[in-house]
């Protein structure tokens, strides 16, 4: 037996000696992460005693559980294990809650969510479609047990009641008399309460459709009926058999689901007051909020051709509507989360991009009027991240000192000189507690991270930056899973490129760890290129193009006009011209790259996800004679098979430009395409449809474009899984090793 322990313990050891030797995507898709531990959904609670977070377990951070750390004693533990309330079997929720999780981006089982009561006793979250209430004795208390699956649970501000959607309902759970009812009872085919429909979640970034009244007196709900939204069959192919999925999903230029606002006060909740929306039914409800004394509601107001955004106030007393702050824009409006009450609602706080970079300003709520503008530059504010009316101070992350770095930065509410807070060079994301509820010393929680360390956790002073506690120092040392491979990480450096109207467009190199500026390597473009997003960050990056430069292959990545947070003059140019000046931009990165004497010219390869799959095929197409070898995963191909907000914000309603969505489609250029191209596709996407691979291909074939094709039964559009993650980029890099390297 002793022998048998040795020959066991050298095994081991020999596997570990092999992982020092090389990073396998095998070991990039599975646990523990090679970025250390994480910790998702970070909370301050309301008195400022606890912060909570989600972190993924040891051996599998796909499953995450709540956990938090106590400010007095410097300890963390875990509050609530998700095995212990997860079914046998699994996760259980329902296709629309899958379909909701789709459009937050959340990739994870177990606890994936949670909120704190307003008095910091208590929390709330759902499990595997049932809610649970946690006050931090005992074992969780569940509030649901039922066949179908509640979402989006919220906890009244008072304390004393739950809301959630089940069915298509919205429904009120009382804590005190463990009694629920039903505040709607219609919803059902197609007409849903409280939630927001497809294109809302997943373009506006609204992920709610009821909102609690600030004193617990009523809720604000949507009424959303889908009945003239097309009504498309979608075929998820798995690997068991093919279902056909009816899927509302209104494809650019067709209609729109109908919405409409109501308030029911909880003490008669069958007479629901409707909020009038205006007189144009075709508009997009984008956020919606209470009035601090809850006799008003103020929701924003995005016209259909995304132009003009209207801040509204609605008055509950006698209907009445005003239009407090309009934006419009030539091209379109970005919609934000920076509308701010302060002062006990006197003031507000709104940021706008009508300078050409998103600012802060303040308002003066009674008189509706612009007091000041808090910021300024030729730089732009990424979101408001709180308020603090003691010390008058607003705070903010954003971009003023670099656009390749996020910081943590203050502003007097009075008006004056931005300070920046954060201090470490790098990307810092900020969560801020209510002033007014935190305890002692005013503090946030500062998530950093840059190209050397991973990411980090920490409790900082709001005034000076100043570390208070550590929540994950995630230090790179022995401890550390990305320890073994660590000194063959390769060298990521930046640098500006000019795009054909002048502007500069940043760009990161990476270099294998054993770089020889006297060889010549072959090179691969990461791209996205498409808006909202940016790719060149100083930030801790931990994927597949780390693989790459570990096989021997330069990676490069540009942000090219039409990218985020440069402002409205850097991204208009793709304006009712997508495939345009993005593609431009890229080959002006391909041409530096192929010019410079350690890349071989004639063999750049390119790949992309989504937007970046898009470019992939449309880079082959427009600039043949530039790439090598290309991938696309999940592309959209074909504009017109996309939906209404997201592509005629864009490109305009197709009936009005037809030419420009022709020229924006890959299909003037397939002919031109002859170098390989790898075409991968989730079969049950239900963001950007089969449809589009099914088109290109056809496409392709009719003019005998030869391809390679992969499709993975079941999968949506994120191709979620350790194994189909661990396939995919095996199979990419495979492709890459045949098309670029082979002799």
């Amino acid at each position: 037996m002793f022998n048998r322990i040795v020959a066991f313990i050298m095994l081991i050891a020999g596997a570990f000696a092999q992982a020092d030797d090389a990073l396998t995507i095998e070991r990039l898709v599975a646990s523990p992460n090679l970025s250390g531990p994480s910790m998702q959904g970070l909370q301050m609670s309301p008195d400022g005693t606890r912060v909570t977070f989600l972190r993924g377990k040891q051996d599998n951070f796909r499953q995450t559980d709540l956990w938090a750390y106590d400010v007095a004693t410097g300890k963390t533990a875990m509050l609530v294990d998700s095995n212990l309330l997860l079914p046998e079997g699994g996760e259980q929720i329902d296709e629309v809650e899958k379909a909701r999780r789709e459009r937050m981006r959340i990739s994870t089982t177990g606890i994936v969510s949670y909120a704190w009561s307003p008095n910091g006793k208590a929390l709330l979250f759902p499990v595997s479609g049932d809610i649970y209430y946690y006050n931090f004795e005992g074992h969780p208390r569940k509030l649901t047990n039922t066949a179908a699956t509640e979402t989006d649970p919220k906890i009244s501000p008072e304390g004393r009641y739950v809301a959630y959607v089940r069915a298509q309902n919205v429904y009120i759970y009382d804590l005190q008399t463990d009694s629920e009812i039903a505040l709607t009872t219609n919803g059902g085919g197609t007409v849903s309460y409280g939630m927001a429909q497809f294109v809302v979640q997943e373009e506006l970034d609204r992920t709610t459709g009821f909102w609690w009244a600030p004193d617990d007196s009523a809720i604000a709900y949507t009424r959303i009926d889908e009945a003239q939204v097309p009504l498309l069959q979608r075929y998820e192919i798995s690997g068991d058999g093919v279902t056909t999925i009816d899927q509302r999903y209104p494809l650019a230029g067709t209609t729109n689901a109908s919405v409409q606002l109501f308030v029911a006060e909880l003490e008669d909740t069958t007479s629901p007051q409707e909020i009038n929306l205006g007189s144009e039914p075709d508009i997009y409800l984008a956020r919606v909020n209470w009035a601090p004394n809850a006799k008003s509601i103020w929701y924003q107001r995005l016209a259909r051709n995304n132009k003009t955004l209207d801040l509204i106030r609605a008055d509950l007393a006698n209907g009445g509507l005003h239009t407090v702050v309009t934006d419009r824009s030539k091209t379109w409006i970005n919609v934000h989360n920076d509308f701010r009450f302060v002062d006990g609602g006197k003031q507000f706080i709104w940021s706008s991009e009508r300078s050409g970079f998103r600012h802060l300003y303040l308002y003066d709520t009674k008189k509706e009027k612009q007091l000041r503008q808090l910021t300024t530059g030729n730089w732009t504010v990424q979101e408001l991240a709180g308020v603090d009316v003691n010390s008058g101070n607003v705070y903010f992350a954003g971009f003023a000192d670099t656009v390749l770095e996020r910081h943590l930065y203050s502003v007097p509410l009075a008006g004056g000189d931005i300070k920046r807070i954060s201090q470490e060079a790098g990307v810092h994301s900020v969560t801020l507690p209510s002033a007014q509820a935190a305890a002692g010393k005013a503090l946030y929680i500062n998530n950093f991270s840059n190209l050397s360390t991973p990411p980090q956790v920490s409790l900082r002073d709001r005034e000076t930056g100043a570390l208070v506690a550590w929540l994950s120092e995630n230090k790179l040392n022995a401890d550390h899973p990305f320890w073994p491979y660590k000194d063959k990480q390769g060298s990521k450096g930046f640098g500006q490129l000019t795009a054909a109207d002048g502007q500069k467009l940043d760009y990161y190199i990476q270099k294998p760890a054993d770089f020889d500026s006297s060889k010549t390597y072959p090179a691969i473009i990461y791209v996205y290129g498409g808006p909202g997003v940016r790719t060149v960050n100083n930030i801790w990056s931990m994927g597949f193009n780390d693989i790459l430069t570990r096989n021997g292959y330069i990676v490069f990545a540009m942000d090219n006009r039409g990218m985020a947070d440069r402002g409205v003059k850097f991204e208009s140019p793709i304006y009712h011209n997508m495939g345009g000046p993005e593609v431009a931009d890229q080959k002006v990165g391909a041409t530096f790259l192929g010019d410079l004497p350690y890349v071989d010219a004639s063999r750049i390869g390119v790949y992309g996800w989504s937007y970046g799959g898009y470019m992939s095929v449309h880079m082959l197409g427009q600039h043949p004679d530039t790439y090598a070898a290309g991938v696309s995963i999940a592309p959209v191909t074909d504009w017109a098979l996309y939906d209404t907000a997201y592509t005629e914000r864009y490109l305009g309603h197709p009936d009005e430009q037809p030419k420009t969505y022709l020229r924006a489609s890959h299909f003037p250029y397939v002919k031109n395409i002859n170098d390989p191209l790898l075409l991968v596709h989730g079969m049950a996407d239900d963001n950007v449809f089969f449809d589009n691979s099914v088109k290109l291909m056809a496409a392709l074939q009719e003019n005998q474009v030869q391809f390679d094709l992969m499709t993975y039964p079941g999968k949506k559009h994120g191709l979620r899984g350790e194994a189909t993650r661990g396939h995919l980029w095996t199979m990419v890099l495979n492709f890459f090793e045949r098309e670029l390297k082979a002799e």
